[in-house]
């Protein structure tokens, strides 16, 4: 099967950052935001009953505000109709390596606003 549809759309919302990443049937399964704390960065989780998305959107949400320095909300609804756990690593490989390039991109850049 092919995931040639996921995507990650970057929407600046002031200082922070919204992250939308769908694919296949788009829906909201899960939104985590990821801010600093004096302890370090906290994240909060919501996730749709039945949905899987959260397993993955709580640690983009951390990564992306670690890089960013900026409170980050991660968006995630995935869905393809019986997938396996092959493809379920594929989609996760994919997604991981989108947010990458996306914070690579960021960084070098300097679009980091103060």
């Amino acid at each position: 099967m092919s995931f040639e549809d996921i995507k990650l759309e970057a929407i600046p919302v002031g200082r922070d950052l919204l992250l939308l990443m769908t694919g296949g049937v788009s829906h909201i399964g899960a939104a985590s935001t990821a801010y600093k704390t004096g302890e370090g960065t906290e994240v909060l989780t919501s996730a749709v009953p039945g949905h899987k998305e959260h397993t993955l959107s709580e640690e983009y949400a951390r990564r992306a505000s670690a890089a960013l320095d900026r409170t980050v909300t991660v968006v995630m609804g995935i869905h393809y109709d019986d997938l396996s756990k092959e493809e379920i690593r594929e989609i996760s490989r994919l997604t991981s390596e989108m947010l990458d390039q996306y914070l690579q991109e960021q960084q070098g850049n300097g679009a980091n606003p103060q």
